[in-house]
């Protein structure tokens, strides 16, 4: 009803990831989530263009949808129990299916992520890869030094400026 009665739907998206979320080289959003984004507006609004795309962090994403700042989250965010519980909301649906790995610099040497004891890793705060990040190394009985990131953009610049050894 409040999206109706605004006439535009406020929709959380990430911050810039390519295929997914973006601004292109005009400022126009594109990607996969935006086009979810589109047609819930279309279905509710019966019009495609009555969005608008807020920009959310994987620390600002689960504030911005409590707070009503925005309408509905189309972004990379993984289905828990605990978000589902203890957060309340409603996940509709699983669109993407993903995994994780590491990023490293050839010259680091490793063959083997058991190899990283140690090392500085740019995580992005708030997510379920920072936690799956913490439970591999404890697993394997390694360290690591997290070096925190907000955004997908800013990890890209800190590894890319050896900030950390590992993405």
């Amino acid at each position: 009803d409040d999206v109706k009665a605004r006439g535009k739907l406020n929709c959380g998206v990430t911050t810039g990831l390519v295929g997914f979320a973006a601004p292109n080289a005009n400022g126009e959003w594109e990607g996969f989530d935006v086009a979810v984004c589109r047609a819930v507006a279309a279905a509710v609004l019966g019009d495609s263009t009555a969005v608008e795309f807020v920009p959310t962090t994987g620390k600002t994403r689960f504030t911005a949808l409590a707070s009503g700042e925005i309408d509905m989250l189309a972004r990379n965010t993984t289905w828990t129990f605990s978000r589902d519980v203890d957060l309340k909301f409603e996940f509709v649906g699983i669109n993407y299916y993903d995994g994780q790995g590491f990023m490293v610099p050839k010259d680091l040497g490793v063959s083997s992520a058991k190899e990283l004891d140690g090392a500085t890793v740019c995580i992005q705060t708030g997510t379920t890869t920072e936690l799956n990040l913490a439970d591999f190394f404890r697993s394997n009985n390694i360290s690591y030094e997290p070096v925190p990131i907000e955004t997908n953009a800013e990890a890209q610049q800190q590894y890319l400026a050896g900030a950390c050894d590992v993405y």
